[in-house]
């Protein structure tokens, strides 16, 4: 129980918000990750092994077999002396054990010519052979690399005795083919494995796109469903939740299409009684009734019916915006603009002028001046709405958009409306991706920011 407290003290102590940023975002980044991790851990551990034990072993046996040929050359010259001898022995070394053997008469090396652990990695091996091969015979060993050989000096009683290895007899090609054949192979694979990835991300992705244009209330083509059976699973779940929500919108929209006819005969009715009814003080007031019935009638059916089908077209923003001001002016609104001089994002054009202009009326209704301003930052478009008026509270800011939620506690129309202007907003803008905020306006009014995408 101690060990387990000390490993979970230790690891609650591990900041691992540092791996999280270094972790990749996207899904098919991780798997990547999950696939390369394993191949790389496991090439850096069979390398490891590789190097380490079998080229190890390799290479000490190589070099022990060369310091075993140049150890029966000095025993057989020093067995069997003389001229004659030594020109057929130098014969045999070059020709059975590949050594170019030759013999500087009266030569002697250098002091501090003895191993040293200086060496590279065949020459130390070759020198730790010799140490054991030639125990009371001083040597040096250099590598000359323009003939791809080691030479070695062996100091004889009275000369020194120069023999030329070539490197094909300490060193083992097969180490690289086999870590060339590992490496290539892995990277064989990981290529098959990132188009399988990316084959099983495209129906993912797919996926993401349709719930994305079918949040923002855009058509959406039925699709096959493809990939895993998860995948699959997820979208056939799409597809019906799709069509249930159109069906349910499509009965709403029938039943609206009804109650506006039942609701607009009577009213109609109303308004010609009403119109033949002598004047009065009475008919005056059954005559405000009547229209504020039927403003509120439109209102609910507004809100109702929501953005209909309308289709998204790339829409010429600075234009549209230039329509709504000139609309607002004739209506008596102080209004400026200020928009650049291109932008364009894909919309629904009326829904959008629809939203944009109920805002600004609700703005008119309660301030003198109003100033609009559009920008795009990035793949965003921003719109912001000010005005001079006396603005919401902060604690009812979230409330207004709340159907049928009015600031004024009473009914009277000649106030505001029917408390739907908002949600009406609230709901083209969040069918365009958007998002729309309240805050407080430089001129102590209300601040509406609108940002959607482009």
């Amino acid at each position: 129980m101690g060990g387990l407290g000390f490993l979970k003290n230790a690891f609650s102590h591990i900041n691992f918000d540092f791996l999280k940023k270094l972790m990749p975002r996207t899904l098919f980044g991780r798997s990547i990750l999950i696939v390369v991790l394993p191949i790389i851990l496991l090439q850096v551990l069979v390398t490891y092994i590789f190097y380490e034990r079998h080229w190890d072993n390799v290479a000490r046996r190589l070099a022990q077999g060369v310091a075993g040929d140049v150890a029966a050359v000095i025993s057989l010259m020093d067995r069997f002396p003389g001229e004659t001898a030594e020109t057929d022995i130098l014969n045999s070394a070059r020709n059975q054990m590949r050594l170019a053997v030759s013999i500087d008469p009266g030569a002697t090396l250098p002091e501090g010519s003895e191993f040293v652990t200086k060496y590279g990695f065949l020459e130390g091996h070759l020198a730790r052979a010799l140490q054991e091969s030639l125990p009371a015979r001083p040597f040096s060993i250099s590598t000359n690399k323009k003939l791809e050989s080691v030479v070695l000096l062996v100091q004889l009683p009275d000369s020194v005795m120069q023999v030329i290895v070539r490197d094909k007899r300490l060193f083992s090609s097969t180490t690289y083919i086999f870590v060339m054949w590992m490496v290539g192979i892995s990277l064989a694979l990981l290529g098959i494995a990132l188009v399988f990835l990316r084959n099983q991300m495209r129906p993912i992705r797919q996926l993401s796109d349709a719930a994305e244009k079918f949040g923002k209330g855009q058509y959406v083509e039925d699709f096959k469903p493809s990939g895993a059976q998860e995948i699959r699973l997820a979208s056939r779940a799409f597809h019906v939740m799709k069509n249930r929500i159109l069906r349910q919108i499509t009965q709403r929209t029938e039943m609206l299409a009804g109650v506006s006819h039942d609701l607009r005969t009577p009213l109609t009715r109303m308004k010609l009684q009403l119109a033949m009814m002598p004047e009065q003080d009475d008919k005056q007031s059954l005559e405000g009734d009547v229209a504020d019935m039927e403003k509120m009638v439109e209102g609910y059916l507004a809100f109702a019916r929501g953005q209909e089908a309308e289709a998204v077209e790339n829409t010429d923003i600075p234009d549209l915006f230039q329509d709504i001001v000139v609309n607002a002016r004739r209506q008596g609104t102080v209004v400026s603009l200020d928009t650049p001089q291109e932008l364009w994002a894909s919309v629904r054009p009326n829904s959008l002028k629809r939203c944009i202009t109920n805002l600004i009326n609700n703005a008119a209704r309660y301030a003198s001046e109003v100033w609009i301003t559009v920008h795009a930052v990035d793949l965003e478009v921003t719109v912001t709405i000010d005005d001079d008026g006396p603005g919401i509270p902060e604690a009812s800011r979230a409330d207004v958009f709340k159907p049928f939620h009015r600031l004024d506690p009473s009914r009277n129309t000649e106030t505001g409306g029917s408390g739907l202007g908002m949600t009406i907003a609230r709901d083209v803008i969040h069918g365009h991706g958007g998002q729309i905020t309240l805050g407080e306006a430089p001129a102590g009014g209300l601040r509406i920011e609108i940002r959607f995408p482009r």
